[in-house]
């Protein structure tokens, strides 16, 4: 049985919807866009500088991106609640059973609770984003993680200390986390997390955990997949930035496993605020020209920021 199979009328069709539109490919969507980018260009090349040209295609492609990543991260988040309303992934019966298999087996057994196990595959089936499916008792403790084989692999069994855990339990709603270090995969990771509550989701009945989707590699690899080219100045470059100015990810694969800040760049400071726009910055020593647009996700604001090399002669 899948997940459809599992839900409600009113919730299957729902996750019919949501399934559906999260199931066109991103890159595709941006790729058609930056192919309409550059055909207009061309055209307006005999007219206008070529600095001014590259500015305007660099803006429009900063714009599609940040509102790409917001629309995957909202209809990931929007799965995330839909299914946290199942009567399997509400059940918590087989808590008892942490008593004697958290310590060594990092969770429940994983034959067991596989009616919640399976709606968590069905998720990661659904929505590739997501590498990883997560439910975390009230008081922090892991109950179950898939795929099973990152269960296995955990180096701690509470999280309560983890941001977005907290982030969660004070906001009593949907939570996008900053970047941190995945303890099962050891990779850079966000999550999208969900409090579930016993009577109807509602903040005044008791919290009966946290259900949880983790993002790893994939919003990385959607950036890397994109042609951003280099000019006779120096490398361009497309990042994500969390609420706390990390970097969540890089355009550039020499540079995506580098722990990078950009808490102190204008851009990302007015991008948080919601503002859009583009300024020239001072980065590492050299001077860029900084694009940057706002990516909302509930209360949460990130940013993303495309930084290209700024060629004082070729302006003005």
């Amino acid at each position: 049985m899948n997940i459809l199979m599992r839900a409600n009328a009113g919730v299957k069709a729902a996750l019919v919807f949501l399934i559906s539109i999260i199931s066109s490919s991103p890159i595709i969507f941006v790729s058609a866009q930056q192919s309409s980018i550059n055909s207009s260009a061309q055209n307006q090349r005999t007219a206008i500088p070529e600095q001014i040209i590259t500015d305007n295609k660099n803006d429009i492609l900063i714009k599609i991106l940040a509102n790409n990543l917001e629309d995957r991260l909202n209809k990931s988040a929007a799965i995330l609640e839909i299914t946290s309303k199942l009567p399997e992934v509400k059940n918590v019966s087989y808590a008892n059973m942490l008593n004697n298999t958290l310590k060594t087996l990092h969770g429940i057994p994983k034959d067991a609770d596989l009616a919640k196990r399976n709606v968590a595959q069905d998720v990661l089936a659904a929505n590739k984003d997501f590498r990883v499916i997560t439910f975390i008792m009230p008081n922090g403790d892991m109950y179950l993680q898939e795929p099973y084989s990152r269960q296995q692999n955990l180096t701690g069994t509470n999280f309560a200390d983890r941001e977005y855990f907290k982030g969660v339990v004070s906001t009593h709603g949907t939570y996008l986390g900053g970047v941190f270090v995945s303890a099962s995969s050891g990779l850079k990771q966000v999550v999208i997390a969900v409090p579930i509550y016993s009577e109807n989701n509602e903040e005044s009945s008791p919290l009966l955990g946290i259900w949880v989707g983790g993002f790893d590699k994939s919003l990385e690899e959607s950036l890397q997949s994109l042609n951003i080219t280099d000019n006779e100045y120096g490398s361009s470059r497309i990042v994500y930035v969390d609420q706390y100015g990390q970097k969540v990810a890089d355009s550039d694969k020499n540079l995506d496993s580098k722990i990078e800040s950009f808490v102190n760049l204008r851009g990302f400071k007015n991008a948080i605020k919601g503002q859009s726009g583009s300024n020239i910055e001072l980065i590492n020593g050299t001077k860029m020209l900084v694009f940057y647009e706002p990516v909302k996700v509930y209360s949460t604001n990130w940013a993303a920021l495309l930084m290209q090399p700024y060629n004082v002669t070729s302006v003005g």
